[in-house]
């Protein structure tokens, strides 16, 4: 072995050695030395550090330290952990058990019934932690960007007040499906259709969301303006006939019917496609446009969207010449006035 190439190592107080030049090198590769290292021998007849040898720095080069962790985030505020049974085929209503101190926000008008130890009290805003940081007047504007998606300035808020678990109910507002959502299964957001949310834990945000894509928000049955529902717990939406969930792949495009679109994962691409053919679009009774969705994400989809529930009573009444006569009901309808 030339003397030029042999090395002794010290380590923590310790020496190694002789050692040539391509063990050292070795040693480098198996994690076994570290800069921390320091090296001596013919060529270098001071110990030194093992990283500032020349025949050593290039093992050392591109050997950074690690970047310092990220400091800690604000951890997400978990909304209220509630215990609930959906009750009902048709004329759903939705049975929430809540603990002392927990609470539950609904939308005006869906309250069935409760508890004597339910507190009831009317609010600006969902209740969540955004919302009580806000001042009347951000209060005030989030009631307002509300009211664009069709629901009420306010919102109720049912408490426990008791020492005991207390239950509250609400109730759907017509024939379909109360579906409950864990939003932090769906990463902590969900887009719904604008009259779709019927009630949540307390710690849910209920905001809109802008439909971005110009087709889609003028033919796409939902408007320019979806529910956003935000946080880290339970909400409940509602919809009309059955309601179904679709878990899409990457890629994978479902159409349907511009009214029967309920909810989606905001990783879902919506955008709406014409529906081909002059006179499909014309005669084919189904409008002039499909709504696409893209994965991936899970969407939920409705049988029965409410637009058309009430246009086939209302046809059926203009028809049956409804408050014409005591007679409508007949078999003959108006035309025995």
């Amino acid at each position: 072995m030339n003397e030029a190439s042999i090395w002794y190592v010290g380590i923590n107080g310790q020496q190694q050695g002789p050692l040539g030049t391509q063990q050292i090198i070795d040693m480098i590769r198996m994690g076994q030395l570290n800069q921390t290292a320091y090296v001596y021998g013919q060529a270098q007849p001071q110990w030194t550090p093992i990283a500032q040898v020349a025949a050593f720095a290039p093992m050392f080069a591109s050997a950074q330290p690690p970047p310092p962790p990220p400091p800690p985030g604000p951890a997400p505020v978990v909304a209220d952990q509630i215990d609930f049974e959906v009750i009902g085929n048709e004329m759903q209503f939705v049975e929430i058990v809540l603990d002392p101190g927990e609470a539950a926000v609904a939308e005006a008008g869906a309250f069935f019934y409760m508890d004597p130890g339910i507190k009831m009290e009317t609010i600006f805003g969902d209740g969540s932690a955004s919302a009580q940081q806000q001042g009347f007047f951000g209060k005030l504007a989030a009631g307002a960007k509300r009211v664009l998606t069709g629901e009420s300035l306010f919102m109720t808020m049912f408490g426990n007040g008791a020492q005991e678990r207390q239950k509250v109910a609400f109730a759907a507002p017509y024939p379909g499906k109360i579906i409950p959502v864990d939003l932090r299964q769906h990463g902590g957001t969900l887009l719904c259709q604008k009259d779709a949310f019927l009630c949540a834990a307390k710690g849910i945000s209920v905001g809109i969301a802008w439909n971005k894509k110009l087709g889609a928000g003028l033919f796409g049955g939902e408007g320019f303006i979806l529910q956003k529902l935000e946080g880290q717990g339970l909400a409940f939406i509602h919809a009309g006939g059955t309601i179904v969930s679709r878990d899409l792949k990457p890629g994978e495009t479902l159409r349907l019917d511009t009214g029967c679109l309920v909810a989606f994962e905001p990783r879902v691409t919506y955008d709406i496609q014409w529906i081909g053919g002059f006179k499909t679009a014309l005669f084919g009774g189904e409008g002039l446009f499909f709504a696409t969705l893209t994965g991936p994400g899970r969407v939920w989809l409705q049988s029965l969207p409410f637009s058309r529930l009430a246009g086939r009573m209302l046809a059926a009444a203009v028809a049956s010449g409804f408050g014409r006569g005591a007679d409508e009901g007949s078999a003959i309808g108006g035309i025995g006035t």
